[in-house]
């Protein structure tokens, strides 16, 4: 047959190859017999338009740019959403076998046409959802950077928890927020691998050169055995090569996502007065910052150091107040305390060793005993009645 004759010819069987091709695509793709009719319907137009498009390019084959863009134009956006790259190139060789084997008698030219055809027309869907991606990494990079900001500034709404959806966060279970410095060329892909390899969700926020990520334990599926469990201080280890130089902070793990702020401020007082901590670690917890956090006037560290330190102390016995000031104000000295105190160097190590079950801290370190101190002076400010009371003045040098 002749050019004319062949087009003529694709025309009239053009309804047919849809319908082959439609029937092909049930028979063998099982995601498209399981598609609700509308969806169905939708992959049907792309279908029908690309036999159209292929017959209008097989006349103009100088058209192939815009024809074979058209093809997807036909389909609704929420088809891109719902059927994936995969499925579509799929779609486009069944289309193609469907059409070779109604063609295959008709020379060998035609056959040559549909297979060049195909493949821009496989380039075309492939720029299609480049695009769409990309379009849509911007959007989701934007909303990251929302809700994050959301988090730090403690400004949550109602619309927070349907922002965090949309950026598929998985995690239901608890969360702490991460502070650090922004490194030279920061990699945000590998700090998202290894948050897969660690199991859990990462919300990231550049904001200039602080790098700040939220992370929370995420919730296996049914089909994925339970991940190792890491507590958030190996987290940050892991994460710590992906922050620039200068401190790292942890914030202090909170139920969900929805309360990162508590979390977030803490981190935020922390990496503020870190330097005033030569031996600050990398990373170093928030709560390990308190009588730096305290001194900068946090009001939240000040409660901290009240509430954990001086009021469990002064509940269970004002002896062990009265011994740790003591051991405080004579330099850690066993002797001295006792001496004061007017009982023996044993009963003071009792005491301490009695300090320490009860709030956690140890007396006769250096960096804890300075953590107790500004404990102990936080809570005896608001002490109408001074714990002090009764002991000997001592002459000042």
């Amino acid at each position: 047959m002749t050019k004319e004759e062949t087009l003529a010819w694709l025309r009239r069987i053009s309804g047919d190859l849809a319908t082959a091709t439609l029937q092909r695509l049930e028979d063998s793709l099982p995601w498209y017999a399981e598609m609700p009719p509308a969806r169905r319907s939708a992959v049907g137009l792309v279908a029908q338009a690309g036999i159209t498009s292929f017959i209008q390019w097989y006349d103009d084959p100088t058209s192939t740019p815009w024809i074979a863009a058209d093809i997807f134009a036909a389909a609704p956006r929420e088809l891109l959403r719902s059927v994936s790259l995969q499925q579509t190139l799929q779609l486009i060789r069944v289309t193609v076998e469907v059409t070779e084997e109604r063609v295959a008698g008709n020379g060998g030219h035609l056959r040559d046409a549909i297979l060049l055809y195909s493949r821009d027309v496989a380039f075309a869907a492939a720029d299609v959802y480049a695009r769409a991606a990309e379009a849509r990494g911007l959007w989701d990079a934007r909303l990251e950077a929302l809700v994050v900001d959301s988090i730090l500034t403690g400004e949550a709404d109602e619309e927070l928890p349907s922002r965090i959806a949309a950026l598929g966060w998985h995690g239901h279970g608890e969360v702490c927020v991460i502070v650090g410095t922004t490194p030279p060329q920061f990699d945000v892909d590998q700090v998202r691998r290894t948050a897969r390899k660690l199991a859990v969700d990462v919300l990231i926020g550049v904001q200039g050169s602080r790098l700040v990520l939220v992370v929370g334990r995420s919730k296996p599926t049914a089909a994925e055995e339970d991940p190792e469990e890491f507590s958030f201080a190996e987290i940050a280890r892991t994460f710590e090569p992906s922050f620039g130089p200068g401190h790292v902070v942890v914030g202090p793990a909170v139920a969900a996502l929805v309360d990162a702020g508590q979390s977030a401020r803490a981190a935020l007082a922390g990496f503020a007065v870190a330097r005033a901590w030569r031996g600050a670690p990398r990373p170093v917890d928030a709560d390990e910052l308190l009588p730096e956090r305290a001194i900068a006037g946090d009001p939240l560290a000040k409660q901290t150091l009240i509430e954990r330190v001086f009021r469990p102390l002064n509940d269970h016995s004002s002896d062990l107040v009265t011994t740790l000031w003591s051991y405080l104000d004579n330099g850690r000295s066993l002797e001295a305390t006792a001496r004061e105190l007017f009982v023996h160097p044993n009963t003071v190590r009792y005491r301490l060793k009695r300090i320490s079950e009860v709030i956690g801290w140890d007396a006769t370190g250096p960096r804890e005993a300075f953590i107790l101190q500004t404990a102990l002076v936080l809570g005896t400010i608001g002490t109408a009645d001074p714990v002090r009371r009764g002991l000997r003045p001592r002459r000042l040098r």
